[in-house]
């Protein structure tokens, strides 16, 4: 495992995302074996984890909680508020100090930890970023000492450039992925500039990248590659990067034929380490093997700048007019 700068702490570059531990969007993963998960993760060098108050409404915090406490080294937890409805109002009216206080709280409490190394927004509307209150919020938790960096998750480059414009601002999280390259042109030179690491999310496209997928394949009922797959319940882009199903699995065929070898899920986190902006990816897990999986694109040699043109043709003419949902 390979380490990169995030403020004045190395964390991998290959994180663990933990919204499958929540089993409530992915099927479902019982505690033990996303215990095994992390355990897996952890020993395969990896020190970042990303989670949610939302992802199974506090299973997936309280889960790496009680990780947590096994470990005898340093791990680093990112997790993000903003999408509970709390106090009956529903979301989004929840971004209030003392609403977004209750949400920290909570968190802290879940992973057992004193602190938060990093509290993100999580995609939370446009307007409340713009109003800049959220962030005046984040700072006095920040000064409480709650949180240690506060950081935003955002769904579109408009968001992410609103973002970077906030003082104390540590991170953006974003969607970047080979079905998602143009994020690179309008985000990263001002991210670079402003000193705010990247973390990227949904590398893998909700698993289309990972080349496994073919027409006939279904996934279980509560499954949002199942129930969001068309933005039925949120935005479209964070199952299957906003590409129709069908119509991505005939993309990832391409894609397949431009790469090395047939070890498509490593090489798709590959070609987003191969961009020195990204400070971390974080590829989900609902098995051991697939961290094993996500951990080896670490060790694997930059793609060619030739393969970085041709992938990048292939996107500009057969990809990107077909992104659905809002980015």
């Amino acid at each position: 495992m390979k380490y990169r700068s995030f403020k004045e702490e190395q964390v991998a570059e290959v994180g663990l995302g933990t919204w499958q531990l929540g089993s409530a969007d992915w099927g479902n993963v019982d505690e033990e074996a996303a215990l095994q998960i992390l355990k897996a993760y952890t020993d395969a060098g990896g020190n970042f984890i990303d989670t949610a108050d939302v992802y199974g409404m506090g299973v997936s915090e309280t889960v790496i909680g009680k990780f947590l406490k096994t470990v005898g080294k340093k791990i680093y937890i990112a997790t993000k508020l903003g999408r509970r409805g709390d106090d009956g109002n529903g979301w989004p009216q929840n971004f209030t100090y003392d609403a977004m206080k209750r949400q920290a709280e909570d968190s802290l409490q879940h992973l057992g930890v004193s602190q938060l190394f990093l509290e993100q927004l999580h995609c939370i509307p446009t307007e409340e970023m713009r109003s800049g209150k959220v962030f005046d919020h984040l700072r006095k938790l920040q000064h409480e000492g709650l949180i240690k960096h506060f950081g935003a998750s955002v769904e579109t480059s408009e968001e992410a450039l609103l973002c970077l414009e906030q003082e104390g601002l540590a991170s953006l999280q974003i969607i970047f992925n080979l079905f998602r390259q143009h994020v690179a042109d309008e985000v990263f030179a001002k991210a670079k500039e402003k000193g705010v690491a990247l973390i990227v999310r949904v590398p893998l496209a909700s698993g289309l990248l990972s080349g496994k997928f073919t027409q006939e394949t279904k996934f279980e009922s509560n499954d949002h590659r199942n129930f969001n797959a068309n933005g039925e319940s949120f935005n479209a882009g964070e199952t299957f990067s906003g590409i129709d199903f069908k119509e991505g699995v005939n993309l990832s065929d391409k894609i397949k034929t431009l790469l090395p070898d047939e070890r498509m899920a490593q090489w798709a986190i590959r070609w987003i380490l191969d961009h020195p902006e990204v400070t971390t990816v974080i590829p989900g897990a609902s098995k051991i093997s697939q961290v094993g999986s996500n951990v080896e694109a670490s060790d694997l040699a930059p793609l060619s700048a030739d393969v970085h043109q041709q992938l990048r043709k292939l996107y500009d003419e057969q990809i990107y007019d077909k992104i659905r949902g809002h980015f």
